[in-house]
């Protein structure tokens, strides 16, 4: 009996012991801040020259944009080309111009890249300017 209640006894205090006790050497974790990731808060898209748009041409132009501790992209490289330069150069200058919320590890603002697809869709129905343009080229002008 008296081995048993030793035993027990052992096992109560190796139990309590994994629990933290109170041993005042004890240092409390810092308490942990889910990481957060960039998220977009302003952009405008990109203008489409209307001449492109009555023509039928669009395309999609992917960037990578680094996005500073401050929100605003501090690089903006092109790796993917929607196939025509002047819808290229209206992404890229679209994109230099937009606002994000930076990404966080820690509590603290980090620099983060994405990519970012720029997507350029010919306008359904067209605009009533493209008749205008069609009838402007037809003369030769």
């Amino acid at each position: 009996m008296i081995l048993r209640t030793t035993l027990l006894s052992l096992f109560l205090v190796g139990a309590l012991a994994g629990c933290g006790g109170t041993g005042g050497d004890d240092v409390a974790a810092p308490p942990q801040v889910a990481p957060t990731e960039v998220a977009a808060v302003k952009t405008p898209p990109p203008q489409y020259p209307v001449e492109l748009g009555c023509t039928g041409v669009g395309g999609t132009t992917t960037l990578k944009v680094v996005v500073g501790i401050d929100g605003r992209p501090s690089d903006v490289t092109q790796i993917g080309s929607s196939g025509n330069a002047q819808l290229d150069e209206q992404a890229i200058a679209a994109v230099r111009g937009w606002q994000f919320n930076a990404a966080t590890r820690n509590g603290q603002k980090i620099p983060a890249t994405i990519q970012v697809p720029v997507r350029f869709n010919p306008p359904n129905p067209r605009p009533d300017e493209c008749f205008a343009i069609e009838e402007r080229m037809r003369r030769g002008g």
